[in-house]
């Protein structure tokens, strides 16, 4: 079987991606991983020896959207020759971990956490998990301990995510109690940075609108169009974030992109540190059916304010479909004036500088 980097570079000579130091790096990272899981699979006494052994740390890859981590999992997954193993992605895991510790707690399990990490750790000697992301604080009080179990199990962990351990859940509803995940991260898991400010995928928007007017069913092909060609061609899952004790409902989530209708972010009663919180988790976001405001929804356009400014302020990439271009959305009413501002920064945001600049700032 090839190893992780030699497929690596058939994809570089199959011209699927770009030849990029970085990527290389951690693919012969992981080509090492996968001799020490294959060693501890073969047969004879020296097999058996180091399966008394502690297991070979696994890796928690960090770096920006598009980097190619989760296409260097993959790789990894394929070729490595240990079962069982698996491969999710970390919201569908956490989803299947809750349904567990619901059914165990229906059968009166004192501690469910526990055993549940015991079974999962037999079901997988290897396990992948491709965005880790804490949004939420049911996910944040009961990863410690789980993925605890597993690793004491002899469980090898790999995932992915877009932030740092030490980003992980910030600002989130007693984040102190989840402070000793990120502890056990440093030192169960080899941290690595896939550094680099390339971000491939954002090649496949080249040449395409990014604020599509007006509203028609082309403008929604060509937001779907986008939103594939940036999730490598996942619809997503629904998340909630956890928003000072709170959720905020994300629709639509996958590979660092949010997809929310205008409705969703300004027709409800949302505010600053909701529109931070997206900020936080999300480096593009995809607002669909911007409708014309005028004096009658000023409530509205104050939130679609706030919300370009803050998407603004944090170098948040925009794509959008609306009634209306930019300078036509709010013409007249309250504070309409300051409208200019939005009106400035929406055009900035869908220029080439932009999407450059994100890159490079983020």
């Amino acid at each position: 079987m090839a190893s992780v980097l030699e497929s690596y570079r058939q994809r570089v000579e199959e011209s699927a991606i770009r030849a990029d130091s970085g990527q290389e790096k951690v693919a012969a990272r992981l080509d090492g991983l996968a001799a020490a899981l294959a060693e501890r699979r073969g047969g004879g006494f020296l097999a058996r020896f180091r399966k008394r052994e502690a297991p070979p740390k696994g890796y928690y890859i960090h770096g920006d959207v598009g980097r190619g981590k989760t296409m260097l999992m993959d790789l990894f997954f394929n070729n490595a020759e240990v079962v069982p193993k698996r491969r999710a992605h970390f919201h569908a895991f956490m989803q299947d971990v809750h349904a567990r510790l619901h059914n165990a707690r229906k059968n009166n399990t004192p501690d469910a956490i526990a055993p549940v990490a015991k079974v999962l750790a037999a079901e997988a000697r290897l396990l992948c998990l491709d965005e880790l992301q804490i949004t939420d604080i049911a996910d944040a009080m009961i990863v410690g301990r789980l993925f605890e179990g597993l690793l004491a199990a002899g469980t090898v962990i790999v995932t992915t995510s877009n932030l740092p351990p030490e980003d992980l859940y910030r600002d989130g509803l007693n984040r102190q109690l989840f402070l000793p995940f990120i502890r056990l991260i440093g030192a169960r898991l080899e941290v690595i940075s896939l550094d680099g400010s390339t971000d491939y995928r954002l090649g496949r928007v080249k040449g395409h609108e990014t604020f599509m007017t007006p509203l028609s069913p082309v403008a929604d092909a060509q937001l779907q169009d986008l939103w594939l060609r940036l999730t490598d061609m996942r619809e997503g899952e629904s998340l909630d974030v956890d928003v000072l004790g709170r959720k905020l409902h994300i629709p639509q989530a996958a590979h660092g992109c949010a997809r929310f209708s205008f409705a969703d972010l300004c027709e409800r009663p949302l505010g600053p540190p909701d529109y931070l919180a997206i900020a936080h988790n999300f480096r593009t976001v995809f607002v669909e059916h911007i409708p014309p405001l005028g004096p009658e929804r000023r409530n509205e356009a104050k939130r679609f304010v706030l919300l370009i400014d803050t998407l603004y302020d944090a170098h948040v990439r925009l794509i959008a479909t609306s009634a209306q271009p930019p300078e036509s959305i709010y013409p007249a009413g309250d504070h309409a004036f300051e409208f200019d501002r939005t009106v400035s920064r929406l055009r900035e945001m869908q220029s080439a500088g932009w999407w450059g600049k994100t890159i490079v700032e983020t």
